[in-house]
């Protein structure tokens, strides 16, 4: 018996037509069964894997050593390539690089040896003049410039660098020196004989004295002047030269060894008996007087040398009497010459030719 009901004809007409979503279902698999769908991962997935396996292995190792070998050849192959030549001269035939610390190092080695043996030859000659000074110079700089000229400076500008500035202090020292030892030396003598004696012993031509007594003409340092001139150019400076280095000594140790060495030097000649302290010049002139002669009449005769240290020769001329001549660094200098040796010549007494 056949149920007709309303509800079972409902029933059997849901079973028969499809469910919402199983059309979808069958739909999913006949889609991943296409052959297109399985291609396309093949296709995306295989061109990845060889452009990455190319690009880390290929590409990479044969461009670095493509480099290398083109930056080595031409290198070897270009003789201007920076450093080509030092590589090529500096390597065995073996293609060993040669070491270049042996050559740099003889070539430092020689420099040093020669600048030492400067250095050894410049303390021997200190040593000499200090031994002939006796005061060794903590600054040995002080006792090069005591001797250096300012013809030998190499810019004018630099004077301080001469011995210029070392005589103005030793001249002062001196003169302080001398003065201390003639007050105690002659406590009898009154102020205007120890002014003459004072006088005496710290003119130029003593200090001149001095210097060449200890051999300290050669050890001058002169700029590019003739030789003739340079010699005569020393013996005008001997004076300047040693002052200076009583100015040197001063600043070196003091007034204690200042004084020491100007004690050693003047002591003998300060109790030796006294020379004429007047003025040559005046000396003739009272003596052209009593003669009933003219005043001197002092001409200048020659003037050599350079412009910085010139030399005057000057004759002096009296009535009825040879002219006599005389050289000095200036004309007074000069004047004073001239009339010692015609005061000499003639015999007069009370002159000197020491001027």
């Amino acid at each position: 018996m056949i149920d007709d009901s309303p509800e079972i004809q409902t029933t059997q007409a849901a079973a028969s037509s499809p469910q919402p979503g199983t059309g979808a279902l069958e739909a999913t698999p006949k889609a991943a069964s296409r052959p297109k769908s399985e291609i396309k991962p093949e296709q995306k997935s295989e061109p990845k894997i060889e452009s990455k396996t190319d690009s880390k292995t290929d590409p990479k190792p044969s461009f670095k050593a493509d480099t290398k070998t083109v930056e080595s050849e031409s290198a070897i192959a270009s003789p201007d390539a920076a450093g080509t030549a030092l590589l090529v001269a500096e390597t065995d035939p073996d293609g060993k690089p040669r070491s270049k610390a042996k050559g740099s190092r003889r070539t430092k080695s020689a420099g040093t040896g020669a600048a030492k043996g400067a250095k050894a030859a410049d303390k021997a000659a200190n040593a000499a003049i200090e031994a002939r000074i006796g005061h060794h110079f903590a600054d040995p700089s002080l006792l090069s410039t005591a001797f250096t000229h300012v013809s030998a400076l190499k810019s004018s500008k630099k004077r301080g660098d001469s011995y210029q500035r070392l005589e103005f202090l030793g001249d002062h020292v001196l003169g302080l020196i001398v003065s201390d030892m003639l007050y105690r030396s002659f406590p009898s003598a009154d102020e205007g004989e120890l002014s003459k004696r004072l006088a005496d012993l710290v003119r130029k031509e003593s200090c001149a004295d001095v210097a060449k007594s200890l051999g300290l003409l050669d050890d001058i340092k002169l700029g590019a002047v003739g030789a003739g001139a340079g010699a005569r150019l020393r013996k005008s400076v001997l004076g300047d030269v040693c002052e200076a280095v009583i100015g040197a000594i001063f600043l070196d140790g003091g007034y204690a060894a200042a004084a020491g060495f100007v004690e050693r030097n003047w002591t003998e000649r300060m109790h030796k008996p006294r020379r004429p302290l007047r003025d040559p010049k005046t000396v003739l002139q009272e003596w052209a007087q009593g003669k009933g002669l003219p005043t001197p009449v002092y001409r200048e005769v020659e003037r050599t040398g350079p412009h910085h240290d010139p030399q005057f020769r000057v004759a002096v001329d009296l009535p009825g009497l040879e002219p006599a001549e005389g050289v000095g660094g200036s004309k007074r200098a000069a004047e004073k010459v001239a009339a010692s040796v015609m005061i000499e010549r003639e015999g007069v007494s009370g002159g000197s030719n020491d001027g």
